[in-house]
């Protein structure tokens, strides 16, 4: 989140207008309100597993922002298709894997699993069907002798940095041609 809104000055086409998450704790939240950008949580756990009453109340603040594209970053709820459908086109998500592998969770540890050679991250348009949206970028990172989950992840997320924000400056004025980094 951070390097999507520190990309977003000067001739960028675009500006955050808000940081929203289903965690009043989450960092994020602070962060971005020491750049001046409003904030708003809605916490997932009193709706017990019902997704619409959730995405009902989430969606208000975000009409409220009115924001032309929403990007995910860290959002770990999978959101339903009536919610997608709202948004369809303007929707953006970076997952950290090569999609389409490792759809899903604990993708760093399924690469080291399977002894793929590299690994990154993608930027893709959300859908409903999850981790499946047309790809708009992808970063990728050699697999080293003796990584493990969380030093590939590191090195995954400096490549989530740099991606991210070149494909979301593409996007906003209508260029959807993949990014391909590394």
């Amino acid at each position: 989140m951070v390097a999507l809104v520190e990309s977003m000055t000067g001739d960028h086409p675009a500006r955050p207008c808000l940081v929203l998450s289903n965690d009043a704790q989450a960092g994020g939240l602070v962060k971005a309100a020491a750049r001046g950008i409003a904030t708003a949580a809605v916490d997932h756990r009193p709706f017990k597993g019902d997704r619409a009453a959730f995405e009902a109340e989430l969606v208000k603040p975000l009409l409220a922002a009115a924001p032309d594209i929403i990007c995910l970053a860290g959002f770990m709820r999978v959101l339903t298709a009536g919610f997608v459908a709202q948004w369809q086109g303007r929707m953006l998500n970076i997952h950290p894997s090569l999609l389409p592998k490792y759809r899903g969770l604990h993708t760093h540890a399924r690469a080291l699993e399977a002894g793929d050679a590299e690994h990154g991250c993608t930027v893709h348009e959300v859908t409903p069907e999850l981790d499946d949206g047309p790809i708009l970028g992808q970063a990728r990172v050699l697999v080293l002798p003796g990584d493990t989950p969380e030093t590939l992840a590191a090195r995954v997320l400096v490549q989530e940095h740099r991606l991210y924000p070149a494909v979301l400056r593409r996007f906003v004025t209508g260029d959807r041609t993949p990014i391909l980094i590394g």
